[in-house]
């Protein structure tokens, strides 16, 4: 079908891919074989006397692949099985991603499991998916310790972060962390293993395991449009489609000769796909950074390591143009950035621009289609405030949020967003009513976001469905506002929030900013700059200034936690009356 958005493909994308029949097992064995010895991982842990001395290692796709295989190995005779799920509570490191293949590898499933979860939040998830087995930081072991009776958990794998680093870095890395207050001493039991020394003892040589493209590869959890945690299941099938899409879409992209700034978190679907498989799927050479904090850190790598991609967040990009000596940094090996988790302003997009020489443009993802949906054109033309066209092979549409009638393209209407395409999930893992309600019975995703579209098929989020703001009777989009704050010059963050009013039954706008550094704006002067650019219900009531915003490991900022903050406040104040 033609569609407005294709005018705007660059040269060489294409509308429909012929996708590939692989599993993600399959995506491993032909990069070992394709580019036996280049780097596969790179990982940096620090850089010591003045930056001449990396402390990490190197894994060619030859040896990664040889790894993965002792540990599918020791999966398998320990008892993993197709199907089975498999809970991986690690940071970015290679153990990730040894042990997401080796999984691959049996067939089984992977459970991404966020390394900042508390034991009860463990718990929920150990629970809910089943899994019967779990490879974990030491660092975390007190928190699987602690409800580990209330699962059925029957086997547990200890990984230390110096396991895949050779002599002496191995060495020298598990001495500094012994005297870290950190440190978490595991002893093997008859059902606790070290990652390590599975490695040692099995040979690579697991057993042929038939997967279908068809077959469930991962479960990763997510609120979706309702909030309530449940495991979108994610195919093979389609996690490869979008790594193709993302293959398409980046047409400067060279096999065996980009290095991948692996930033954001593998144990989220955006790092996972985008930094993790898209990069084994080209031969890339997996910069892999477990903590990008401080921005220093990210800046230096980066520098180091003359990264070619850089997929992030707003809060990484944000950071680095207004670090105070980003000018001392040379940042020009980037190329290409995708942002994605939250609104990127088009100032941002164009100073990173101007500091590194890339492109940076923002797109749109959910984790319920593996994620990516929707990019603006990498070199083509990016609007200000949009999500881009929708990549190919992928449909896209606005409906009303009534009637769910399609709402015509390039009108004023606003209307959900509703995106289709071979990267949509399965559906929701023991969730058939969720299932039935995000995707209907013609395979449209309904997102929970609200939407507008121009002429040129260019879609732009006017916010969530959930996030709406009822104040004095009027509807009031939190982004509307956000997109007026960061126009502010003394303003670097910025997030909205409608708190409960009891008294007037409605929302009380409320703005958190975070002010750049070496600045001090007043409430007032936020306000005012606010009431020449909105309509007055929207002005924020309530301005809070904060050092920073909460955010998700990705760099999402959490608008729920502000919001049940001022809740509490609330009652508090109730209670003390």
């Amino acid at each position: 079908m033609d569609k407005p958005w294709f005018s705007f493909y660059e040269k060489g994308v294409p509308r429909t891919i012929s996708y590939q029949n692989l599993s993600l097992n399959d995506l491993l064995a032909q990069a070992a074989r394709t580019f036996p010895e280049n780097t596969a991982t790179n990982f940096v842990l620090r850089y010591v006397f003045g930056g001449r001395l990396m402390i990490g290692g190197r894994l060619t796709y030859r040896k990664l692949n040889a790894q993965v295989d002792r540990l599918a190995t020791a999966l398998y005779q320990l008892g993993v099985r197709k199907g089975d799920r498999v809970a991986v509570m690690l940071p970015n490191s290679p153990h990730y991603i040894i042990t997401f293949f080796a999984a691959m590898r049996l067939g089984a499933v992977v459970v991404n499991t966020n390394p900042t979860y508390t034991s009860r939040e463990l718990q929920h998830q150990l629970e809910d998916s089943g899994a019967e087995t779990i490879i974990l930081l030491n660092l975390f072991w007190p928190r699987l310790r602690e409800i580990r009776p209330e699962t059925k958990i029957k086997r547990v794998i200890v990984a230390h972060i110096f396991d895949t680093l050779a002599f002496p870095a191995n060495l020298l890395v598990k001495r500094a962390q012994k005297k870290t207050p950190e440190w978490v001493e595991v002893h093997p039991e008859h059902d606790t293993f070290f990652f390590g020394h599975l490695l040692e003892k099995y040979g690579p040589t697991p057993p042929r395991i038939s997967i279908d493209p068809g077959d469930v590869a991962l479960f990763q959890y997510t609120g979706g449009t309702t909030g309530l945690p449940k495991a979108a299941m994610l195919t093979h099938r389609n996690l490869i489609a979008n790594v193709q899409q993302i293959d398409a879409w980046l047409v400067t992209g060279q096999p065996g000769k980009e290095k991948m700034m692996a930033a954001i978190p593998f144990f989220h679907v955006y790092g996972m796909t985008v930094a993790m498989l898209y990069s084994i799927f080209v031969g890339a050479e997996i910069i892999v950074v477990p903590n990008p904090r401080p921005i220093d850190n990210v800046m230096n790598i980066m520098q180091k390591e003359q990264a070619t991609i850089f997929p992030g967040v707003p809060a990484m990009y944000i950071g680095i143009i207004n670090h105070p000596k980003v000018a001392e940094y040379n940042l020009h090996s980037i190329k290409a950035c995708v942002s994605g988790s939250a609104p990127l302003p088009m100032e941002v997009q164009e100073r990173f621009g101007q500091l590194t020489g890339g492109r940076l443009v923002e797109g749109f993802g959910m984790t319920e289609c593996s994620p990516i949906a929707l990019v603006n054109p990498v070199y083509g033309t990016r609007k200000a405030g949009s999500i881009g066209i929708p990549v190919p092979d992928t449909d896209a549409k606005i409906v009303d949020l009534e009637t769910g009638a399609e709402l015509p393209i390039g009108g004023a209407a606003q209307g959900e967003l509703c995106v289709r395409g071979p990267q949509v999930m399965k559906g929701y893992w023991n969730q058939p009513g969720e299932t039935a309600l995000t995707v209907d019975a013609d395979g449209w995703l309904h997102t929970g976001d609200i939407c507008t579209a121009d002429a040129d098929g260019y879609f732009f989020i006017v916010d969530r469905k959930k996030d709406m703001i009822i104040a004095s009777g009027f509807k009031v989009l939190p982004r509307d506002v956000e997109e007026v704050l960061f126009m502010h010059p003394k303003v670097m963050e910025a997030v909205v929030v409608g708190v409960p009013n009891q008294a007037r039954g409605d929302d009380t706008v409320k703005a958190f900013v975070v002010p750049k550094a070496d600045e001090n704006p007043s409430v007032e002067e936020i306000r005012e700059f606010c009431k020449l650019h909105l309509a007055p219900y929207k002005v924020p009531r309530e301005v809070e200034f904060r050092t920073e915003l909460p955010k998700t490991m990705v760099g999402k900022v959490l608008r729920r936690v502000l919001l049940d903050e001022e809740k509490a406040k609330q009652k508090a104040v109730g209670n003390g009356a």
